[in-house]
């Protein structure tokens, strides 16, 4: 055989050796979450099962526990080409686009079941594409993060019950909503210092869901879940400007769908381990409670209004209309 149809045999060989025709692009996926926690082990499913739906040429490596950084850097990286796929809440997207936050505002939701007919709702679209305007920045799917539930060392019945309290809120606006509104002194503790704030009494009272209640063991430094329900938090999982601009029409319907279908997924298992926890709290001794919700909503609208945090009533309404 001469070297010609040798090198020319060999061509043939490697044009037909599957998965070497076309090179394959490597993505970054990022977000803070625990290995253990459904936000991370739904996204590995998605990085594989988007890999098998594009005959490989898409290799997706997730970076959980803020391995690339904390929220604010992996929101900025992409744009600096440091991430190409992130998790983050709507608090973040705001900053970039402020009516986006109205999701935030407390009482918007109903309940989770309103969270997800709302992605799937004229409003998302019309905000989801304002944030993209803003930011070029693509948001491809929502994911149920929990409702925000609040402990105290006494029992919160109303939001006047909330009044002197001092309370560990995160620093985000609608966040503070209903704790100021109610007359609750917040304080923006470090996530990591919650426990022990809460166990030496440098505060008397903080609010997350239920999920992180547990996972952080708040049970123990606080007798009194009151189930104030104020936010049914969520996360977006974003695709970079970038990125999203390189995948052709049939690449974008199998990340978008895959991103879906994993958001789905993620959100059953929050649910799930929501309903279970009321009767696990209650098992260990701890006194969870309803509270007067319509209350707490009315005083929230009087003292805290929408519009002061740069929200839109239109979008409010609108949100509150999906069914």
């Amino acid at each position: 055989m001469t070297t010609t149809k040798w090198m020319l045999g060999a061509l043939a060989a490697f044009a037909m050796t599957p998965g070497l025709a076309q090179a394959q692009t490597k993505l970054t996926w990022a977000h803070v979450y625990e290995v253990t926690e459904p936000f991370h082990t739904e996204s590995v499913w998605a990085a594989e099962e988007i890999k098998k739906r594009t005959e490989g040429r898409y290799e997706i490596t997730v970076y959980p526990a803020s391995q690339l950084g904390k929220e604010a850097d992996l929101n900025q990286g992409l744009t600096l080409g440091t991430a190409d796929i992130i998790i983050s809440g709507s608090s973040f997207a705001s900053r970039e686009y402020p009516p986006i936050g109205v999701t935030y505002y407390p009482y918007i939701f109903r309940s989770p079941d309103h969270l997800l007919a709302y992605t799937r709702s004229d409003v998302f679209k019309t905000l989801a594409a304002g944030y993209e305007e803003a930011s070029g920045h693509h948001i491809a799917a929502v994911t149920y993060y929990g409702t925000r539930q609040t402990t105290a060392n006494k029992p919160i019945k109303t939001c006047a019950d909330l009044a002197g309290v001092k309370m560990r809120v995160p620093d985000v606006p609608a966040y503070l909503a209903m704790p100021r509104a109610c007359g609750a002194n917040t304080a923006p503790i470090a996530f990591a210092e919650v426990y022990l704030a809460l166990q030496n009494g440098t505060v008397e009272a903080q609010e997350n869901p239920l999920t992180t209640i547990e996972a952080k063991k708040f049970y123990e430094v606080q007798k009194y879940i009151a189930l104030t329900g104020h936010i049914v938090d969520h996360l977006n999982t974003v695709v970079s400007q970038t990125r999203w601009a390189s995948l052709s029409d049939a690449d974008k319907q199998i990340f978008s769908d895959v991103m879906l279908e994993a958001a789905a997924r993620a959100t059953k298992i929050v649910e799930e381990r929501e309903a279970a926890l009321v009767q696990t709290f209650r098992d260990r001794g701890v006194d969870v409670a309803e509270v007067d919700k319509a209350d707490f909503e009315k005083t929230v609208r009087e003292k805290a209004p929408l519009e002061t945090y740069g929200y839109r009533q239109a979008d409010y309404d609108a949100i509150r209309a999906v069914q």
